[in-house]
């Protein structure tokens, strides 16, 4: 399974009063990591956009072990973790420099149209896509 991370610099803004990243803010950088994913893929979701299609959250779990901390360099690993063509869920871990564990989650995607949030199959809408996350699977 092909399995990209992405570098987070633990900004100032994103920690609470006990100098720890809010625990909203992992969603964000789920995001960034599932962003990056694509992007590795050779693929943007502005083109998507483009085309009239936004991909919109379904579902969102995290769960969290340790804190980030304000100043520290924190990895965000992305993967498609289950897909049938027509939705998909992304699965993610967020480790510290140290290697630790600090966040495991995933979040469920479909496509739909723009205008009308009508769903859409990504296998028709986006054939490339769709070849590419089945090949990334089984990487």
């Amino acid at each position: 399974m092909k399995k990209v991370t992405e570098k987070i610099n633990v900004r100032y803004q994103e920690t609470d009063q006990m100098g720890v990243v809010y625990h909203a803010n992992y969603l964000v950088w789920f995001e960034i990591g599932r962003t990056a994913f694509i992007e590795a893929l050779g693929f943007n979701y502005h083109d998507m956009e483009q085309a009239g299609v936004v991909s919109p959250v379904t579902h969102i779990e995290a769960d969290y072990m340790s804190p980030a901390k304000y100043g520290e360099p924190c990895f965000v690993t992305t993967w498609v973790e289950r897909y049938d063509g027509l939705r998909t869920r992304y699965g993610y871990e967020v480790t510290n420099g140290a290697d630790t564990l600090l966040v495991t989650g995933f979040s469920d995607h479909v496509i739909v149209k723009k205008d009308s949030f009508r769903p859409l199959s990504v296998r028709k809408k986006f054939p490339d896509w769709h070849e590419a996350y089945l090949k990334a699977m089984k990487q």
